[in-house]
């Protein structure tokens, strides 16, 4: 802080920067400005500075101000929020760090002053470097005590099921949760990031006797997942007509026991039977399915930056724990028995929306609820969390809420209490050039081919690039990302492989030129990082790279409001803003054969370098890899 205080003095601010407890501005330039606008309009509206400081929001467009208080958040007695944001903007003296302020009905926008501007942002910019965004102590368990520890979250996403396709849904919690993973970390929390795979259950005893009929060793062990999903549609579509018929006769009022136990069908429960009752025999084909699938499935992780301290699953959880949540609602009288399977009726304890749903199946099987309220028993035990999210799409929102609903009916309350269901939306229409299955990797190499093929149509630029088939498999990862994270997580949205591939438009390759662009001019230069540091930023006058730097410095603002949105187009429509404003300045704020002089240049040319430290911050936010050359 005495470097800052330094700093600040040196540029004629010689009043002491206030100190309140919300306030980062070592790590946020902004809160620079905000704590000396906070003690200015504690003196001119009367209120504390504990109900100011947090109500100075930053704006979302440049024309709305830099700073905004909306007047009636103050809860100021006796005044009229119009009348008041007049009569204080009129109060309001401007000085070193701001201009004369506005007010617009019950708003007030401040702005600030273009002269010390880049002196205060640019170096908290160079000085943080990867880390500008970031504030690590909001993840300490007292945020004013880094020896308090850390809080711990645990993140469960991807999980997709083994023997089954890697579908749009798992797509996208593996995007989302991957970029909240890195979220919670760059918040310094202890992040935990499970893959909780669907790995149980009925579909392996069917998986099994498709095994006994159509496997094929040689074949799966070049391809594991792709064999394993082939033989188990094969097998599904014999199972078709039992089901259809059992189907029917439940319909009819019909005795279904018969008909389940015979068949393809009835071979299937009775092969998943010996699994839950650890029958080896077939335990040990089930764990060879499960070890070369994951194996599989980390190889593609690992293109989209992702990995998992915990390869867990329904099959690790344990009987014990099960048996003891079934116990209290046995024993609580909230399950019941229905026509030999367990069932808990959620209208006869205050949840009637949420049905009637079976725990345990008429011959001793769990089904995957229970298995969900064991686990997250189970990882209360080990974990102690504070905060404990799920990334599963918004089409099990019943079945999350009906797994919080059975914590609290068991007494574990303050479990459910630290959990959350992050939900999101459809991909419609996403197939690949191989058909209609929908294979991570097959979606990645479409990407990835389409990318390449765009790279090709440059030849002179293609020459120049040293790996172009790994920046093309780079920039269709970005592609794919990039639109699943375009819009809020809950809206559907439609797969586009011709528009996402595009450089025109808001996109992944565009968001990647931007960058690259960047590592261009600052090739071109040769100036290295530490000279760019010791540029001239006051020469920085031009409106162009004034108001880059305010959308620069409202990073660490908009990481912070992430935290609380958990949305990550938040963050990627800031960078577009960004990226946007940097393409209206190329022409204006010229480095390479400035007119004004050596200088200039270098002072500009921090100024890029800045940019695209920000750029590059936000990206590895998202999970993307800036290129820096295609």
């Amino acid at each position: 802080m005495e470097d800052l205080m330094t700093h600040l003095s040196n540029l004629g601010i010689t009043s002491t920067l206030p100190q309140y407890t919300q306030s980062n501005p070592l790590l946020n330039p902004i809160d620079v400005y905000r704590s000396y606008l906070t003690e200015i309009l504690v003196g001119v509206t009367g209120v504390n500075a504990e109900t100011v400081f947090p109500t100075l929001q930053w704006a979302r467009t440049l024309d709305r101000g830099d700073l905004v208080l909306a007047v009636p958040q103050l809860q100021a007695r006796g005044a009229k929020p119009a009348a008041a944001a007049a009569e204080w903007a009129q109060k309001f003296k401007p000085n070193a760090l701001f201009s004369t302020p506005e007010a617009e009905s019950i708003f007030i926008r401040f702005y600030f002053s273009p002269q010390l501007l880049p002196c205060v942002v640019l170096p908290c910019i160079f000085h943080l470097a990867s880390d500008y965004g970031l504030n690590r102590s909001q993840g300490f368990s007292d945020p004013g005590n880094p020896s308090s520890g850390r809080k711990k979250v645990v993140i469960e996403f991807s999980s997709p099921n083994i023997a089954k396709e890697f579908h749009a849904g798992h797509l996208r919690s593996t995007i989302i949760g991957g970029f909240l993973s890195n979220l919670f970390e760059g918040a310094g929390w202890d992040v935990t990031r499970m893959n909780y795979l669907g790995d149980w259950g009925r579909q392996y005893g069917v998986l099994a006797v498709a095994w006994n009929m159509f496997g094929s060793e040689q074949t799966f062990e070049a391809n594991p997942i792709g064999h394993l999903f082939d033989i188990y549609v094969r097998i599904s579509a014999l199972i078709k007509p039992e089901e259809d018929v059992i189907k029917a006769a439940k319909k009819e009022g019909q005795d279904t026991t018969e008909l389940e136990s015979t068949g393809l069908l009835g071979q299937a429960k009775t092969y998943f039977k010996r699994m839950e009752d650890g029958d080896e025999e077939v335990l040990s084909l089930w764990r060879r399915f499960r070890v070369l699938s994951i194996e599989k499935y980390k190889t593609t992780y690992a293109r989209l930056n992702i990995f998992f301290n915990d390869y867990s699953g329904e099959s690790q959880v344990k009987p014990e724990s099960m048996a003891k949540a079934e116990a209290i609602l046995e024993r609580d009288e909230i399950s019941e028995i229905d026509k030999g399977a367990t069932i808990i009726d959620f209208k006869k304890h205050g949840a009637p929306k949420l049905g009637v749903a079976i725990i345990r199946n008429r011959n001793g099987t769990t089904n995957y609820l229970l298995r969900d309220v064991g686990a997250a028993v189970e990882r209360w035990d080990r974990y102690q969390f504070d905060k404990m999210i799920y990334v599963v799409m918004s089409e099990q929102d019943i079945h999350l809420q009906r797994l919080f609903k059975i914590l609290d009916l068991i007494g574990y309350g303050n479990v459910r209490s630290r959990m959350e269901h992050v939900n999101f939306g459809k991909v419609q229409g996403m197939s690949t050039r191989r058909g209609n299955v929908k294979f991570l990797n097959d979606i990645l190499e479409d990407c990835g081919t389409a990318m390449h093929e765009v790279m090709r149509r440059n030849e002179a630029k293609y020459n120049l690039v040293d790996n172009p088939e790994e920046i093309a498999d780079t920039l269709g990862i970005s592609a794919v990302m990039v639109q699943d994270m375009s819009g809020k997580r809950i809206n559907n949205y439609p797969f586009d492989l011709e528009r996402m591939t595009s450089f025109e438009g808001d996109t992944g390759p565009y968001l990647q030129y931007a960058h690259a662009r960047l590592r261009s001019i600052a090739a071109k230069t040769g100036w290295s990082s530490e000279q760019l540091q010791e540029a001239d930023f006051t020469l920085l006058k031009e409106p162009h790279a004034i108001n880059l730097i305010r959308i620069m410095a409202q990073y660490p603002d908009v990481v912070g409001h992430t935290m609380k949105t958990l949305e990550p187009a938040t963050i990627l429509t800031y960078l577009f803003r960004l990226t946007h404003q940097l393409s209206s300045s190329y022409d204006v704020l010229r480095v390479v054969g400035a007119q004004e002089g050596e200088a200039v240049s270098m002072a500009r040319a921090a100024l890029y370098e800045a940019a695209r430290q920000v750029i590059s911050n936000g990206m590895r936010l998202l999970g993307l890899t800036p290129v820096d050359r295609m």
